[in-house]
């Protein structure tokens, strides 16, 4: 193909060379180049590539694309140089060309907001799935194309991952996918090149602010109203406190969803309910809809992520008696979720692993009046100390017996990181006990569930291992309860 095939989406400038210069393949990662090649000169909080242009040159690549000015390095070097202002937007782009624009076959979903985004992209899969739809998944946990399954790496994958992940999904037969949207997926421009058929907003909260996310709430706020730029249909949730920040410069259609202020889709009536083993919510939906809903979820954020799921499944299907049925039976891996261990008390497993996401599942727990809450869970090693007091405080506050575990020490000893734990849980009167290894602290808290507890192990979710100096061991949650529920 012809380079400028690829720069088709961009405004650039040629430094030297010949823009219809013929290109094999396109290359962003210097170790990989052959002759041929286009290399895309990404620079990273570790490395600047430009470094590299020299090394590449030796390889044979045919063009570069470059931020900076590189001639006299490459002075000696047959090389065509095309510069952008910004090569991971340019990156963006030349990557949905040369995937041949997959995105425009496929009706395209992105979910963006702090917390709610995994379980509402396996919700509206689910339902679509369910109408006949083939929908392929990328997110948090893992990228799915029919039955395939290929664990993440990031929440949102580098932009050329993306579109040849999307080609993937149209080869297999796919007509729709549904992913999660980060803040530094939109900042980083790995969702550039494609515009969103759906854009969603579930919720914002003080969270990924920091040297190596974002520099503050407002610079993370600016980069979730990103997508609504990048969208036909923007859909929102109305009771969120930014929403009209988030919306204030959205070039899309806007719809709304919520509980409490007017929306296009409303919930009310709700009631929470306990069956054995399982915590749920119902409520009655109106607006562009009248119809029972109910989810085998607990709180109030299944609510929320339901009602994004209809919102968008609206669009797809008028059949509500479907929507309702897939609605109360989806489980996602780690998000809440519900294993079976006993009648007498309720266990779930649930990502929660910092401050903010476990004190909203409690105090979501606590609405259902059980008899004990039971926390068990540990804090990953050589992250900010601060975790760990911030997690025992909550637990220690919000539930009546915190057993303390290890999560991924990393590099650290599990024994330091859980008297970290255990100074955050004296600050308040809960009841605790220590027990480091992760197996026997779940199997003591199923041995002593008693009638009508709720049981939470959080902190690792859908992670199926542990690490331990380096090396991570399978180790999942699920597995060790139903292992030990066998026994």
């Amino acid at each position: 193909m012809k380079l400028s095939s690829l720069l088709s989406k961009l405004e650039y400038t040629c430094l030297r060379g010949n823009v219809d210069t013929e290109i094999n393949h396109l290359v962003y990662d210097s170790r990989k180049v052959v002759a041929g090649d286009v290399f895309v000169c990404i620079s990273g909080t570790a490395r600047d590539a430009h470094d590299f242009v020299v090394d590449v040159a030796e390889k044979g690549a045919a063009a570069i694309i470059v931020e900076k000015d590189v001639t006299e390095q490459l002075a000696d070097y047959d090389i065509t140089i095309i510069q952008t202002a910004n090569n991971r937007l340019a990156l963006a782009c030349m990557s949905a060309e040369y995937f041949g624009n997959p995105a425009e076959k496929l009706t395209t979903i992105g979910v963006t907001g702090t917390k709610g985004k995994t379980t509402t992209t396996y919700m509206v899969k689910s339902v679509l799935e369910k109408t006949g739809i083939k929908t392929g998944l990328i997110g948090t946990i893992e990228t799915i194309i029919g039955e395939e399954h290929t664990p993440a790496n990031n929440t949102t994958p580098e932009s050329y991952i993306l579109q040849e992940t999307f080609a993937k999904m149209v080869e297999a037969g796919c007509k729709c996918v549904v992913m999660e949207v980060s803040s530094q997926g939109l900042m980083l421009h790995r969702v550039s090149g494609f515009t969103f058929d759906f854009g969603i907003f579930t919720n914002l909260s003080e969270d990924h602010i920091g040297p190596n996310e974002h520099a503050d709430f407002e610079d993370y706020l600016n980069c979730k109203a990103l997508l609504f730029k990048q969208c036909k249909v923007g859909i929102v949730n109305a009771d969120d406190p930014y929403v009209d920040q988030i919306i204030a410069q959205a070039t899309c259609q806007i719809e709304t969803f919520g509980l409490e202020k007017n929306a296009d889709l409303k919930a009310t009536q709700l009631d929470l309910f306990t069956k054995p083993g399982i915590l749920g919510i119902r409520y009655h939906l109106t607006g562009k809809v009248d119809m029972p809903v109910e989810v085998d979820i607990p709180g109030r954020f299944s609510v929320y992520n339901s009602l994004t799921a209809i919102a968008v499944c609206l669009h797809f299907t008028d059949d509500l008696a479907l929507i309702q049925s897939v609605l109360k039976d989806v489980q996602v891996k780690g998000r809440v979720e519900i294993v079976p261990a006993s009648d007498k008390f309720t266990l779930m497993i649930d990502y929660a692993h910092n401050a903010m996401s476990l004190e909203s599942l409690l105090k979501s727990l606590k609405e259902y009046n059980p008899k004990r809450i039971v926390t068990v869970f540990g804090c990953g090693g050589n992250r900010a100390r601060s975790r760990r007091f911030e997690m025992g405080e909550v637990s220690s506050r919000m539930a009546d017996l915190t057993i303390i575990t290890s999560d991924n020490p990393r590099f650290e000893k599990p024994a330091d990181i859980i008297a970290d734990i255990i100074e955050g849980v004296k600050k308040a009167d809960g009841a605790y006990i220590m027990i480091e290894d992760r197996k026997e602290a779940i199997a003591y808290a199923i041995d002593n569930g008693q009638e009508g507890d709720v049981i939470v192990v959080a902190g690792k979710g859908h992670e199926d291992y542990q690490e331990i100096e380096g090396v991570k061991y399978h180790l999942s949650d699920r597995e060790v309860v139903e292992e030990h529920v066998k026994l």
